[in-house]
This record gives structure tokens, C-alpha cells and sequence, in this order.
């Protein structure tokens, strides 16, 4: 690409030298090189026994194992964040290691773990919430930390609105920030109870008193219909299904459609002809039966397929799909979500542990910096 840079040191500017790695910032060709060129990464990790998840220059590490392998992990955990640290070296990169979080979640009745990492002479311990391209996750995975984050960006943003409210009409005065932070990753909410998602409830009504100019008392659901709205708890069953259909139609990501099953009946039925449900898998073999309620591959299906007859995905478009799903949906529900599921909390099998570990930012070497 016949790229040139200089370096200026106390007023002094140097020669142009020849730049032979790297791409230009905000290049369009940057999103898809760089996975090109950080791929043999990923065999360095799964040398160790992980497994990984790249976005980016980000890249998440998970490990699954036995409570009592504590001292054996963290070597493991150790071991690998160096084999890493150097692959980085000798591709001009450079592994932020203050950026590195440990988010340990342990299993059911697991007893406590002191787990410690030490990689170049830092230690790393776990942290009890990491984030997680915008997502906060908790060593619990109950959500609380990401919708107290998600909550509290959304107030900071409405009172922002509310400030020029009086020179806004009510389309300039519409949320876009706000809803789109309430849509962002909100199927991780599914199945959790309406205590936990009411704090988004509450921003959802805020922002349509806001945008009507109204009483912080006054009745939403007019509102709400005015505005094609649904409320949180639809939002977030629209999300989980809309993945639900794409997984059935094979558009969504491969990990997704292996979460779910197309139902194939024994025997040649009438019902067969309405093709695309889903099959949840059994439960009947988990002693935990209630802290599998928030599993994608148990909600999908089951919203999935407690809607309407249809005749599949492959003679309807999403939309009409999705919508007719929701018809149903949207005419019986409330503000108010149904009651809470017992045990509503996702928790690991008895014993066993998953560590996560979220590098930081790989930042290119290449090019000095005064």
C-alpha cells in the first residue's frame, strides 16, 4: 500500500520510514484482516484446553472444571495467558494485560475458590462482574449488574432529553437511545422475574411520558399503543424468538442452531404439515429442573411453539412470522410480567466451575509512539 511514517521528538521530525504491517484506522478492509491475522491465535488456545470467542481485538477464553482442580486452573489459566502474551510479541502485537478480567462462576454448592493468575509478575483475581461487549456479566449470572448498568446510562441519557424537552416536538423528543439500550442483548433476560427486569419497565415509561410531555403517574398503555411500543417483557420474548427463527430458517450463528431442534414425529401425522416447530430438550433427568428455566434452548421452543399454528418459516417471511406470534402475545399481556419461575437463577451442574477470562485490547506495535 506504499504507507510512510515519521516520528517528531522535541520539534524534531524524522525520515519517512516504510510501514510494512498493519492497516490504515477506520480502514474498511481493518474488520476483516485482522481476524485473518490473529486466526492461528486460536490454536495456541485450545492447545490449553479452552475454548474462545473473538470480537475484534477482543477475545474471551472459557474453561470448565472440577471444583477441586483449583491449583491445577489457575497453572493452566497461567500458562496460557502467557503462550498468548508471547504469540502477540511475535506478531507485533501487544496484550494490554491491565485490561484482563477473571469472572469465575462457580457450580451449584460449590465450595469457595481462591483462584489467582499470574502472568509477567501481575496478578489477576477474580472480579465479580466482567464486561462483556456492552454486557455486564456476574459471577451468578442473574443479570442484576448489567440492568442496574443498563438503567442507569438510560436515566443519564432521558434526563439529558428532559433538559431541552420544551424545544423538542414529540418526534425530535423520541427515545431512539434509550430504547435501542433497552434492545441491546436483551434476549440474555428471558425468564428472568418482573421484579428483576421492572427497573427497564420503569425507563421504558419514562421515556413515553417524556416524549408525550406528561405526569411521571400517567397511564402508559395508551401511550405505548400510540407509539407501536411493547413492553419490556414482550421486547425481550420478541428477541428470543426472532433467534428462535433464524436458528430453524439456519441463518443464526452455528452455536445457535445446535441449541435447538426441529420436531420430527415418529409417525406420519395430520399436524405434520405445519412444519418448523421446535422440540425442548428433557428435563426429566436434571434433579435441577427450575435453574434450567433461563436456557435459551428450553425458552426458545417453548415460546416458539405455544403460539398460533403456522406453516413454517420456509412459506412465510419473518415479519409476518414474528408477528403473528406476537399478535396473540401482545393482546393478552400487561405491563406486568407473569409470575416469577421458582429458582429463576442459571447455575452451573453440582461441582463444576466455569472460569471466563476477557483479554484486553491487542494494540499494534508497529508504529512508535512519542
Amino acid at each position: 500500500m506504499n504507507r510512510t511514517y515519521q516520528v517528531t521528538w522535541n520539534g524534531s521530525l524524522s525520515k519517512p520510514c516504510t510501514l510494512e504491517t498493519g492497516v490504515p484506522q477506520g480502514s474498511v478492509l481493518g474488520p476483516l484482516l485482522f481476524p485473518l491475522y490473529a486466526r492461528s491465535l486460536g490454536s495456541v488456545i485450545t492447545s490449553h484446553g479452552f475454548s474462545y470467542h473473538c470480537y475484534a481485538d477482543d477475545t474471551q477464553l472459557f474453561l470448565s472444571f472440577p471444583s477441586s482442580d483449583n491449583a491445577l486452573i489457575a497453572t493452566c489459566i497461567s500458562e496460557c495467558l502467557a503462550d498468548g502474551s508471547t504469540w502477540t510479541t511475535a506478531h507485533h502485537l501487544g496484550l494490554n494485560l491491565n485490561k484482563i478480567e477473571l469472572l469465575l462462576i462457580p457450580g451449584k454448592d460449590c465450595p469457595h475458590m481462591d483462584l489467582l493468575v499470574t502472568v509477567e509478575n501481575i496478578t489477576v483475581s477474580p472480579s465479580p462482574t466482567a464486561r462483556n461487549l456492552g454486557v455486564v456479566l456476574d459471577n451468578q449470572l442473574c443479570c442484576t449488574a448489567n440492568i442496574t448498568a443498563v438503567a442507569r446510562s438510560c436515566r443519564f441519557a432521558l434526563y439529558n432529553i428532559c433538559r431541552i424537552r420544551p424545544f423538542l416536538t414529540r418526534e425530535a423528543a423520541s427515545s431512539p437511545l434509550v430504547i435501542s439500550r433497552l434492545d441491546y442483548c436483551n434476549s440474555l433476560l428471558a425468564g428472568l422475574p418482573a421484579s428483576a427486569i421492572k427497573p427497564l419497565q420503569r425507563i421504558q415509561n419514562a421515556a413515553a411520558h417524556l416524549m408525550f410531555n406528561l405526569p411521571k403517574f400517567s397511564h402508559v398503555t395508551p401511550l405505548f399503543r400510540d407509539l407501536h411500543w411493547l413492553p419490556v417483557v414482550a421486547r425481550i420474548k420478541f428477541k428470543t424468538m426472532v433467534l428462535a427463527y433464524k436458528a430453524v430458517d439456519g441463518t443464526a450463528p452455528a452455536y445457535l442452531q445446535a441449541l435447538v431442534k426441529p420436531h420430527t414425529p415418529a409417525r406420519s401425522l395430520r399436524s405434520t404439515a405445519s412444519a418448523g416447530r421446535l422440540v425442548p430438550p428433557s428435563l426429566r433427568a436434571s434433579k435441577g429442573r427450575s435453574t434450567k428455566s433461563q436456557l435459551f434452548s428450553v425458552l426458545a421452543p417453548k415460546w416458539w411453539t405455544s403460539s398460533l399454528p403456522f406453516s413454517g418459516p420456509q412459506s412465510r417471511s419473518l415479519s409476518s412470522e414474528i408477528d403473528s406470534r406476537l399478535t396473540c402475545s401482545e393482546s393478552t399481556s400487561t405491563l406486568h410480567s407473569h409470575p416469577p419461575p421458582s429458582g429463576h437463577h442459571c447455575t452451573l451442574p453440582l461441582y463444576i466451575s466455569l472460569a471466563i477470562v476477557v483479554l484486553g485490547s491487542m494494540n499494534i506495535l508497529t508504529v512508535p509512539t512519542v
